[in-house]
């Protein structure tokens, strides 16, 4: 597993970006995409149709673009991550603290339920009582699934040894790594 400060050699071409619920995944992808002037696809508008319900092309259409030299997305989704780490050669893990974690989900929640923000094919965040009501919130969800990521990742570099994880602890280890594929090659 490599750290923060390793040498990217070659450069990254087709980058996943792991991380808990509401860690920053789309926002680094993004920001990796626009580093490396490749694109980025956000993995949850190809999965979420109207109403939440799962849209069938959804498999389809992440193995047409992850069929592509270059390209950047979340590491998410039981149906694809197998094909994600096999056709990835970096896995960016944002393993930042809990609490750092918990209340950006928290404020990112509130602001897109309070703003009434258009995520993916019309849908938008429940109201903020089905908090108590459904095990499936987004905030009860990340809390129940902290840990995954740490059972997940790691064992890929025996199961992936292709693939070069770059674990990032702190947002400002996520800042100067991407800035640090900005600059390119040193």
């Amino acid at each position: 597993m490599f750290g923060d400060d390793d040498v990217l050699d070659p450069v990254p071409r087709r980058v996943l970006v792991a991380g808990t619920t509401g860690v920053g995944k789309t926002t680094t992808a993004g920001r990796i995409g626009r580093a490396l002037g490749i694109p980025h696809t956000e993995i949850d508008g190809r999965y979420h149709g109207p109403g939440w319900v799962p849209r069938p092309e959804f498999v389809a259409e992440v193995e047409t673009y992850t069929a592509e030299p270059a390209w950047v997305t979340e590491w998410q989704y039981h149906q694809v991550r197998a094909m994600l780490v096999e056709r990835a050669d970096t896995l960016v893990w944002l393993d930042l603290p809990i609490p750092v974690t918990f209340w950006r989900l928290l404020r990112r929640t509130i602001r897109r339920r309070v703003g009434r923000v258009e995520l993916w094919n019309g849908n938008v965040e429940p109201p903020f009582w089905t908090f108590f009501t459904s095990k499936d919130h987004i905030v009860r969800w990340s809390l129940r699934t902290q840990w995954k990521m740490r059972q997940q990742v790691p064992p890929l570099e025996h199961s992936a040894p292709h693939l070069r994880i770059v674990r990032l602890r702190s947002q400002r280890a996520v800042d100067a790594w991407v800035d640090r594929l900005a600059r390119g090659p040193e």
